[in-house]
Parts: C-alpha cells; sequence; structure tokens
C-alpha cells in the first residue's frame, strides 16, 4: 500500500508538471511550429496519404530498401528536399476537447509513478538518492524515445530538448514526492 500511495502521489505531483510544461512554460511546445498556410497542406495530405499511419516524406518503403536504384534515387531525394515525419489521420478530431486524452494521461502518469515507486522501494536509498535515480529514470525514458526520434527521424533540436527538460525535471520532482512518501516513519 505504501508503493501505491507513492506512485499515485508521485503521479499527481508528474500530472501537475506536464500541465505546467505545456501551459505555463515554453517547454511542452518547443520545437512546434504551425504551417503558414494550413489548408493546401490538409489538401495535399488528404490527397496523397493513403490511411491513418506514420508517413515519411521523402520515403522508402521495405520492399524498395532491396532495390539499389530505389535506394540511390531516395538518398538523392532526401538530401536535396525538405523532409517531413507525419502521424495522419483521416478523420479529425477537436483537440480542445481534451478531457479523454486528460484523463489518459493522468492514468499514464499514475502508473508509470506506480512503477517508479515499486523500483525505488526495492532498494535501501535515502531521499536525494531516491530523487537522483528517478531523475535517472526520466533520463533513461528520454535517452530510449526521444533521442532515436532525433536521431532516426529528424526531429528538432528544440523539440528533442524540450522533451529532455519535460522528462528529466519532472521526474526528479515526482520522485521527490516517491521519495519523501517512501520514506516517511524510515529513521
Amino acid at each position: 500500500m505504501r508503493v501505491l500511495v507513492a506512485g499515485l502521489l508521485g503521479g499527481i505531483v508528474f500530472f501537475a508538471w506536464g500541465a505546467i510544461a505545456h501551459m505555463a512554460l515554453p517547454i511542452g511546445e518547443m520545437g512546434m511550429r504551425s504551417a503558414t498556410a494550413e489548408d493546401p497542406v490538409i489538401a495535399a495530405l488528404r490527397d496523397n496519404l493513403p490511411g491513418e499511419g506514420v508517413y515519411m516524406v521523402p520515403g522508402l518503403s521495405p520492399e524498395q530498401m532491396k532495390d539499389e536504384a530505389a535506394v540511390k534515387a531516395f538518398s538523392e531525394k532526401a538530401k536535396n528536399n525538405p523532409n517531413a515525419f507525419i502521424v495522419y489521420q483521416p478523420v479529425g478530431r477537436d483537440g480542445m476537447n481534451m478531457g479523454p486524452q486528460l484523463g489518459t494521461q493522468a492514468f499514464t502518469d499514475i502508473f508509470s509513478a506506480i512503477i517508479v515507486a515499486w523500483l525505488l522501494s526495492l532498494a535501501p536509498l535515502g531521499f536525494g538518492k531516491r530523487v537522483l535515480a528517478s531523475g535517472m529514470l526520466g533520463l533513461f525514458s528520454w535517452l530510449t524515445v526521444s533521442a532515436p526520434w532525433w536521431n532516426w527521424y529528424r526531429f528538432t533540436d528544440a523539440f528533442t530538448l524540450g522533451s529532455l527538460l519535460e522528462q528529466v525535471i519532472g521526474w526528479l520532482v515526482a520522485g521527490a514526492a516517491i521519495a519523501w512518501w517512501l520514506g516517511r516513519g524510515q529513521r
């Protein structure tokens, strides 16, 4: 029960940090931009993408990777043209109706914090080392998700830095709440 309460507390703190990072600070929006002319971009997406998915433009299908001429043509096109990483959904949704997304975010933050609390409870660590370990788990998550996206899919430096700050600071703050709760009564 001690771990569950620590995880719940840490998850709430991490969720609150995410709100601050996205709504009060520029961290959550670093590197994100809006198109200057959205309507032609939306029309181009609708007319040229066959369905829901993640697209890279220019792209190379797995089948084309076996064709030396296709690989060479892709390489030239990629070097000499703009590149895009597109998460495409042909059916829109109201981006201002965030209730369900906030619920999902709260659930995943709390579940993640329960895992962190459980890990931190396994070793006889003091407050400072638990906070540091939690921050290192944030760094670990960034290194395994955001750094590869930056490396392979050309996510911008600013977006990747924002993700680093959000994860590491968030898990340091959540880790402080978790470490405080786990350390209660231990003297």
